[in-house]
Order: structure tokens, then sequence, then C-alpha cells
């Protein structure tokens, strides 16, 4: 049973949420802003009306989620009451110590999350390293990874383009993770994954080492202005291959779109391309490609950003092949994260989307780091 100490943690907790998140001021604006929504010819104008009504759900979100935490907080020291009285049993008090305390932990790491782009989607992309088959599994695995925590999130996840793998997995996929702060909680997966297992696809049954690459980008919507320069785009379009129908493999509905960026900083240059086959229908198709460039110029402006205001996390965050940010060893029964040191022996969960304690790890380091910087 829980002690006096841990229940006067989560009261504590609690009320230093309701400070550091402002709830009475958010009070008072939410009903502002509602009143907004309220006036003559509010929907003249969509795109702005639009704006306006994210505004107020994303307040009533911080307020619902602090009145959650408070309304488990107040359950809990009411159980702890009606115990002495012999009311409620001990595995009761446990229970909803339990439920108190993951609600307060997920308010804490979701207010981690201020950086301009962390409450937008995010668009994950997974490329297979060197190795032919064995990183091609091991991509596809990391696909199902993200899939599954997607899920358990109750997060929308769409497969924007896939390449499937010569004999098995996939060389690389490009996904649409959808929800609230999908891009600030998944930002930290920014880099190479390594893996190392007994191969399944080598018939002495040797240890092998696989490796795939994950970037993560915030999805922008048509709210945020992102200047792109017509004459730097090309496009070619392909038949998408797989299952789908006639219209697949008979018309050429997927997209390929090349982009060449230059840097306005440093004027170094590379072509952006992206390849999107979601649909079978190629104008949608070609909608999303241009989505997903904005999304890419738009985090290279954050990134540009992020460098500026704090050199060393911006050099954690460059992704290169060598740049190993978390190892899965399967017969040592360990996944292991190298820039936050946490670890877990549960490799089944981790490859079931419960990475939350990676995501939480690697958030608390973010923040550590970005306050002893704004003491220097």
């Amino acid at each position: 049973m829980i002690t006096a100490d841990q229940l006067k943690d989560v009261l504590d907790r609690t009320e230093a949420l309701k400070r550091y998140l402002n709830i009475d001021s958010k009070l008072i604006q939410v009903e502002e802003e509602q009143l907004r929504t309220q006036a003559p010819g509010f929907w003249d104008d969509p795109k702005k009306a639009e704006i306006q009504m994210k505004k107020v759900k994303d307040l009533q979100a911080w307020i619902d989620g602090y009145k959650q935490v408070k309304g488990y907080a107040d359950e809990l020291q009411l159980a702890m009451d009606f115990f002495k009285e012999e009311l409620v049993t001990e595995q009761e008090i446990d229970d909803n110590y339990a439920r108190a305390i993951q609600a307060v932990e997920s308010l804490e790491l979701k207010n981690m999350l201020r950086e301009e782009a962390d409450e937008m989607d995010c668009v994950l992309k997974i490329n297979s390293g060197a190795g032919g088959t064995e990183s091609q599994d091991w991509a596809q695995m990391l696909m199902r990874m993200y899939m599954r925590w997607g899920e358990e999130n109750n997060y929308k996840v769409t497969v924007a383009d896939l390449q499937e793998g010569d004999e098995a997995g996939i060389k690389q996929v490009t996904m649409e993770i959808e929800g609230p702060f999908a891009y600030g909680y998944l930002k930290g997966e920014n880099g190479v994954h390594r893996l190392v297992r007994v191969s399944p696809y080598n018939a002495q049954g040797k240890r092998m080492t696989s490796f795939a690459s994950v970037f993560v980008t915030p999805l922008v919507d048509d709210t945020i202005e992102v200047a792109i320069n017509p004459a730097l785009m090309s496009w070619d379009t392909f038949r998408s291959g797989g299952a789908g129908g006639q219209n697949v493999n008979k018309v050429e509905s997927g997209v390929r779109l090349r982009y060449q960026f230059k840097d306005p900083y440093t004027g170094a240059e590379e072509e952006i391309l992206i390849e999107n086959t979601e649909t079978r229908d190629q104008p949608k198709n070609k909608e999303r490609a241009l989505q997903h460039l904005r999304s890419i110029l738009y985090d290279k402006e954050l990134q540009h950003r992020m460098a500026e205001q704090n050199r060393i996390e911006a050099g954690k965050k460059k992704i290169e092949w060598g740049s190993q940010i978390r190892s899965y060893v399967f017969d040592d029964r360990r996944v292991k994260d190298h820039r936050t040191g946490f670890q877990t022996s549960d490799v089944n969960g981790v490859m079931d989307g419960h990475i939350d304690g990676f995501i939480k790890a690697y958030l608390m380091s973010f923040a550590e780091s970005q306050e002893q910087q704004s003491m220097i």
C-alpha cells in the first residue's frame, strides 16, 4: 500500500501543474476565445475560423487534462480517508494511486512539449541500411513498432509511400502520424536504430547486426506559410506497385517530386526527393507530396533556429549512419538508448510499440539541456 509521502507527492505535483499550466488564466482565455466563435460572419473566412477553432480546442485540451489529474488526485485522497474507516481495501488504494500517478506523469510530459512544432502531426520515414534482406526486415519491424505505438495512443497512422524489400521486409516507408503532439513525442526517434540478433535468414544461425534510419519531421497544414519556388520543382509519374486493384498498376497514379533546395544560410545545395503512392488519384498524391515538401522545408528552418539556440542539441539531431541512438539486442533481451542511458529488458513490449519510456527519457534529457543552455 502507498505511504503518506506518496500521497503528498501526487497532491503537490498536481498543484504544481496548475501553476505551470496557468489553468486559472486558461479558463478565462478559453471563454474569451469561444465568444469570438459566436460573432456574426465568423465562418465567412473558413481558414481564419479553422485557426480560431483550433485555438479553442487546444486551450480546452489543457484544461481537461488538468481536470482529469485533479479528479484522480482527489479520488486518491478520499480513498485514503475511507481506508482509515475500513471502507476501501489496500488494493483499491493502490489502483487509485497507479491511475493518479500515470495521469500526473503524462501531463508533466506533455508540458515539456513547448517548441513551436511540438503540437503538430508528423511525417515519419524509415530507410533500411546496407545489408539487404536483414536490414529490410528490420525496417519493417520498426514500421510495425511505430504503427502499434500510434494505435495504442489513438493516433491516425497512414502509409503514404512504401517500397517493398527484394525478398522480405521493406526498403523504405513514409508514414503520416496524426494526433495531438505527435511530432513532439516522436522527434526524439530521429537517428539510426541498430538491431543485433541471431538471423532467421542465415543458415548457420549467426549473430547479425542490422541498421535502419528514422527521420521525423512536423507535418505542416494550410495554416503555416512555407515558401516554395515552383521553378525548383520537377515532377515524374509512375505506376504504383502492389495490391490495390486494376487502377494501381495500369494508371500512373504514383508521383515523384524533386526539389532543388539551396540552404539560405549556408549555401549548401541538395535535391529533396519525395514519392507518394497513397491513393489511386494522381492529383491527390501530388497534393500530399507537396505537403511533405512543405513539412521538410519547415523542419529545415526549425533546425536552423535550434542550431542558433543550442549547437549541442543540433549536433545530436544530425542524422548520420554512425549516429546510433538506440540498440535492440534480442538475444541479450536488452534495448538501450545511447543518448539517455534508458534501457529495458522488455524487448517484445518495445517491438509491440511500448516505447513511452524512451520517449519520456529523451524529452526529460532534452528539457534539462535546454534549461542548462538558458542559464549560460
